[in-house]
């Protein structure tokens, strides 16, 4: 991209308004909490590649969703070691079980899992800090 953007969809797997209402859950997200959360959906071969973590300035502070159905799971993280310290390991293994498996994305679709995804780490990172930060599945669009 020629400017900057927390989102980047190679495959196209997000419409237009998907992808503007997913930049703004992003962007406030990272204003609100500090945390930057980069999505990029790509259909493998057809992959930015390493390029991308100094075009995002990836660092400890920021988590990578790496879309791609070509892994078996949909949803692939890359947690900053900051991140790790906030949220649980289990988190991570809990959206990706739920948004990104196989049967999920191919009946909803890769869009779905996408902005479910995100959603469920926007709510998590919203949470007051304590034992029971993250522990369950919040998404603002798909009811649990």
């Amino acid at each position: 991209p020629k400017q900057f953007t927390p989102l980047i969809d190679v495959a196209d797997f997000l419409t237009p308004g998907e992808e503007e209402r997913v930049i703004k859950t992003l962007e406030r997200l990272e204003k609100d909490t500090g945390v930057k959360v980069r999505v990029l959906a790509q259909n493998y071969p057809e992959t930015p590649g390493l390029a991308i973590k100094d075009f995002w300035g990836v660092d400890a502070n920021t988590v990578v969703l790496v879309a791609d159905p070509n892994t078996g799971n949909i949803t692939n993280f890359n947690v900053g070691d900051d991140i790790d310290f906030q949220v649980p390991r289990s988190f991570w293994s809990k959206v990706a079980g739920k948004f990104g498996n196989k049967f999920y994305w191919r009946d909803e679709g890769p869009d779905r899992a996408i902005i479910n995804s995100v959603n469920a780490i926007d709510f998590c990172l919203r949470e007051p800090e304590g034992r029971f930060k993250c522990t369950s599945l919040n998404s603002l669009e798909d009811p649990f």
